[in-house]
């Protein structure tokens, strides 16, 4: 029994040693070795002269604007509130020296607001498009116990599934034309690792990692490349955490070590710290699948706590 015991336990260390090798290779190879020799590297000048990104007022989505500036690109802000595309249009209009364009639109609203989207993009010339935008849950709970459920489940798919496919559909045949593009859609860890109490949430992220590989394999063929990223923690107003830290970067650390991807993984936390966060999850998982579920589930069940008791303090 000891030895066997012995045995076992040299063949998960050993699993798990080359899961970390290859997190680390694969994280190695994306941002360093394959841009340094130049390997499938995008030559972003050559895309075209706009970028769009939706949910892009803040966070994320807002440093994807402004990385893309950088680079050169014309930029469209799509997002909620008119008084902040303004805002941020401004900004980086005289921090880039590019133009902007401004789109407001409530992507939990159903498809009458994307003829007005396809219409002001129609005469662009688009090489990237940036799906940022999204909504999750203000705290863990239960599939059953989630207040206002019903629509705010709608909300929910509504705008992180309907928007994807509906700007996919809207840039693509432009991008199809030239043959030409990148597409970059945000999903996230919660669907790749257990994820109960933000279940909704996950199984939507799901949808938008699977579609994203599976209209990679249709197009890429025609010199478009879609990427999924898919973050854990960043220091967003969404995640409510102010400060950022080594595994919670700030947006602009985050989309800096995203963008050297491109090119170069179909499907990529982006962030190392993130990939090694989803190794150790994984290597849980394959010792024991109820022990990982566990430990997610229970930490959910603190986050919710928390989140609820500051609500209590609050009121």
């Amino acid at each position: 029994m000891d030895s066997f015991m012995h045995k076992l336990g040299i063949v998960c260390t050993a699993v798990v040693g080359i899961k970390l090798f290859r997190v680390i290779f694969d994280f190695l190879y994306e941002t360093i070795i394959a841009p340094t020799l130049q390997l499938q590297c995008i030559e972003w000048n050559n895309l075209g002269k706009w970028a769009v990104v939706t949910g892009s007022t803040d966070g994320i989505g807002k440093a994807y604007a402004e990385s893309l500036a950088k680079k050169g690109f014309n930029i469209v802000l799509i997002s909620r509130t008119q008084s902040k595309l303004e805002s941020v249009a401004t900004e980086i209009k005289g921090r880039y020296k590019v133009e902007t364009k401004t789109i407001a639109a409530d992507f939990t609203q159903p498809e009458s607001i994307y003829h007005e989207i396809d219409k002001q993009l129609a005469p662009l010339e688009i090489g990237v498009l940036v799906n940022n935008v999204g909504m999750s849950y203000s705290y863990p709970e239960y599939f059953l116990d989630t207040p206002n459920a019903d629509e705010f489940y709608k909300n929910l798919i509504t705008c992180n599934i309907f928007s994807v496919t509906k700007m996919c559909k809207i840039v693509l045949p432009g991008m199809l034309d030239r043959k030409r593009g990148v597409i970059i859609n945000i999903g996230s860890t919660a669907s790749l690792i257990p994820n109960p109490m933000l279940t909704i949430y996950a199984a939507t992220k799901a949808y938008v990692q699977k579609f994203s590989a599976d209209l990679n394999t249709e197009y890429r063929k025609d010199g478009i490349v879609i990427q999924c990223v898919c973050p854990g923690y960043v220091a967003t107003n969404m995640t409510k955490i102010r400060n950022s830290t080594w595994m919670a970067p700030s947006p602009n650390d985050f989309v800096e070590s995203a963008l050297r991807t491109v090119g170069m993984a179909e499907l990529t936390t982006g962030y190392f710290p993130h990939s090694l966060m989803n190794t150790i999850i994984h290597s849980l998982d394959f010792i024991s699948t109820r022990f990982s579920k566990w430990i997610i589930l229970k930490t959910m069940h603190n986050i919710r706590k928390r989140a609820l008791k500051k609500a209590t303090q609050g009121s």
